[in-house]
């Protein structure tokens, strides 16, 4: 209890300490973040919940044999998984379950039109964080998805349900027996 009371308490003290904002434009907060509320979220590591334009049942395929590797193409590549593109979703959905309302959406209002469907990123590091993840050397080293990202087979649309704070990053490290030193992550 101690600690989120002088959280409170270093908000406070900041608020009022920055209360002007950077000298260059006075409606931001600090330099780091542009409200009160920003600050507030990334001190207490909280995330707003994303918002899926289509509801993608992660289980569904899942049970249909798909790996994550199927959609996130990049994963094994280097930093980023990769969001798919709409392309990616019509190689297999333009001729399997075409009739399902979730696949006629997909393909009326994104692919048929030829835009990327705006999907919402569920994970991800603060820039203040100042953490540089590459998913490749992990997908290398037989880190399984669910580590990060959770049982997504049980979900629907993915969710935010593991914590990536340092604490959990540095005890997987050395669980697996990789370099926790400093410059492995933050550079």
């Amino acid at each position: 209890m101690a600690g989120w009371r002088f959280g409170v308490v270093v908000l406070v003290v900041c608020a009022a300490a920055c209360s002007s904002g950077p000298a260059s434009d006075p409606s931001v907060f600090t330099v780091a973040h542009r409200t009160v509320g920003d600050a507030a979220s990334h001190f207490f590591n909280t995330h707003p919940t994303a918002t899926q334009p289509i509801a993608f049942p992660h289980k569904t395929h899942i049970a249909k044999k798909a790996v994550c590797a199927d959609c996130h193409e990049s994963a094994d590549k280097g930093p980023i998984a990769g969001i798919p593109s709409v392309k990616t979703c019509m190689i297999c959905h333009s001729q399997i379950a075409t009739d399902k309302p979730l696949i006629k959406k997909l393909t009326t209002e994104y692919a048929d039109k030829g835009i990327e469907v705006p999907w919402q990123r569920v994970y991800g590091f603060t820039h203040e964080a100042h953490v540089r993840f590459n998913h490749a050397p992990h997908v290398r080293a037989n880190v399984d998805c669910a580590t990060c990202h959770g049982d997504v087979s049980k979900q629907t649309v993915a969710e935010r349900v593991v914590d990536h704070n340092m604490g959990f990053c540095v005890n997987c490290h050395t669980e697996k027996k990789a370099s926790n030193d400093c410059l492995t992550c933050h550079y």
